[in-house]
């Protein structure tokens, strides 16, 4: 999916195609001082400022003038990133917004949580020196340059490679920045990490220009990343070489989790009306499902429920081909259904996740706003190859998770969700589209739709929702478990298992997730917001027949704090309401 919200030398523009790419330059970026007078000019430098700063996160929104750059981490690069940032807040609060129309008030509230949200990664949580996901968001992937088609073969394959040149140097920053001892999951994440891009770098990356016909530029891309892959490969041993030291101590606290809800998100909640809200949710979504598989599956456990369900694969275990066909269902569904607007006639591709990016199971990859005729698309990754057949058969999705799935990534979640930010009328809704909008969506979608009669109350349907709800559920309550509630990372994995369903690989893998991504409670901590937005506005506006002008409003706003969103839409102190 398409967000900076969490991510981070000016880059160089690539022209031509000549074989030699330029030397990056070590020249620091140099920011003029942001403008004051009028708030229109202080939005846009921003931007353009903030992209000077965080190159990859402008490639990321379709910017190509910054192919190749990659943001400056050491620490002079740090403290400038920081010293942007406040100066932005503090000038950003002081335009009075009662002398700026509607949408610069806006625009200023938005501008302020997202500078905001950034400076707590950086400093208060002090993720440059603790956590190495920090950096895998802040730009070590390249994937644009490969999954894009914005440009020839060669001239991306130049702007790889200038990417490339950076990468040694800032291999050297993040090993200089993070401090040990560090949380086990860290570890092991940073580990599979660097590994992972060392072997794309040179293997995966090079093969996807195996058709530019210069031996030039071949041999330079042969020598630039094998240099790059190296510097990668040497910081994933040195993590490695940590773990005998390696501890638990991944929390935030309860006073620092509470800022970053409050920072990020502009939610001030308190935490004990938070984990409430929580496991209301988790026990709703509970009872649900023992229903369901008590008409689906009379007299079985509700594993055994689940088991059955996931057993009903798509056609030929070919899940692509499913969701082909499934795109074109929802879409009629919605349409018929007077659910959202459809704004215009892009559709998502759906394609098999390439080998270096198979991490996840599933993702959508939508083009930023300055991207020109690139479409999305939504990957799904097949089986290892190595695994099992039983285990490869185990990890197909059944048609129904998939169908959910679908329904988050595409039609109406992500893709949906992005085809309306680009319409929207503020240029930093196109931008910045937060954590808790653009999941809280995707997630609030799954449940929308089933409500609005998806598949007619199929047993089956609804455990494929239901599973999916869960899962978010058990992440709400772990993030604030093991970050505010002294939780450990088994007792996270014990709750996956026995309250939310899941497997056991996949009870580790999201237990582990929680310790180095606190903010994945945002998944149901978005959907929960909306749905009692949904509630609150619609009470005045039509019940069930508002639900399109509601989703449609919601919607055009880009993706910035819900609460901000609430504010807009029903007036009032702008607070999280659940």
């Amino acid at each position: 999916m398409r967000t900076i919200w969490l991510a981070s030398a000016a880059a160089l523009a690539l022209a031509g195609c000549t074989a030699k790419s330029p030397t990056p330059s070590a020249t620091a970026v140099t920011l003029a001082p942001l403008p004051t007078g009028n708030w229109t000019a202080f939005r846009d430098a921003f931007i353009e400022d903030w992209f000077k700063v965080s190159p990859a996160d402008a490639v990321y929104q379709g910017r190509h003038d910054f192919d190749g750059g990659l943001g400056d981490w050491s620490a002079a690069g740090l403290k400038r990133q920081g010293d942007f940032l406040r100066d932005a807040v503090a000038k950003a609060k002081a335009f009075d917004p009662a002398k700026l129309d509607k949408q610069a008030a806006f625009e200023r509230e938005y501008l302020i949580t997202v500078a905001q949200g950034k400076l707590f990664w950086l400093e208060d949580a002090d993720q440059p020196h603790h956590n190495p996901a920090w950096y895998v968001n802040s730009g070590l992937d390249p994937n644009v340059y490969i999954a894009r088609n914005y440009a020839d073969p060669a001239t991306r394959m130049r702007a790889m490679i200038t990417f490339l040149h950076k990468i040694p140097q800032a291999a050297a920053n993040i090993r200089a920045n993070l401090k040990t001892p560090m949380p086990a999951s860290y570890i092991d994440f940073g580990t599979a990490a660097f590994k992972g891009f060392a072997d794309y770098y040179s293997n995966d990356a090079k093969k996807a220009f195996a058709g530019v016909n210069s031996p030039a530029l071949q041999d330079e891309y042969t020598k630039t990343a094998a240099a790059a892959s190296k510097a990668m490969n040497d910081l994933a041993a040195w993590l490695e070489s940590q773990r005998p030291t390696a501890t638990q101590g991944f929390a935030l606290g309860a006073d620092r989790f509470s800022r970053m809800l409050s920072m990020t998100e502009g939610v001030d909640v308190p935490l004990d009306t938070l984990e409430a809200a929580g496991k209301a949710d988790l026990e709703r979504n509970r009872k649900a499902l023992v229903a369901a598989c008590a008409e689906y599956a009379p007299g079985a456990t509700v594993p055994a429920c689940m088991t059955k369900a996931n057993a009903d694969k798509p056609a030929n275990n070919d899940p692509v081909a499913e969701a082909r066909k499934q795109i074109p269902e929802l879409r009629a569904f919605v349409l018929a259904n007077d659910i959202v607007s459809i704004p215009d006639t892009e559709q998502a591709l759906v394609e098999e996740s390439p080998p270096y990016n198979r991490q996840n199971s599933a993702y959508i990859d939508p083009p930023g706003p300055f991207e020109k005729g690139i479409p999305s698309v939504y990957y799904i990754s097949p089986p290892d190859p190595a695994w099992s057949k039983q285990v490869q058969l185990d990890f197909i999705p059944g048609k129904n998770d998939l169908l959910f799935t679908t329904v988050h990534e595409v039609m109406p979640g992500h893709f949906l969700q992005f085809r309306h930010a680009n319409h929207s009328p503020s240029l930093f809704g196109r931008l910045f589209v937060g954590y808790a909008f653009a999941e809280g969506w995707a997630h609030y979608a799954e449940e929308m739709m089933w409500e609005a009669g998806l598949h007619k109350g199929d047993a089956e349907t609804h455990i494929g929702q239901l599973s999916n709800a869960l899962l978010r559920d058990c992440r709400y309550l772990s993030a604030i478990g093991m970050h505010a509630r002294g939780m450990t990372q088994e007792q996270s994995r014990k709750m996956f298992v026995e309250q939310c369903y899941q497997d056991e690989g996949n009870a580790r893998q999201q237990s582990a997730r929680g310790t180095y991504d606190p903010a994945y409670l945002n998944y149901t901590m978005g959907k929960l917001m909306i749905r009692r937005l949904r509630a609150d506005w619609t009470a005045k506006h039509g019940g069930r027949a508002g639900w399109k002008a509601f989703h449609d409003t919601f919607l055009s706003f880009g993706g910035p704090p819900i609460p901000l969103v609430r504010k807009a839409m029903l007036g009032g102190d702008g607070k999280a309401v659940f």
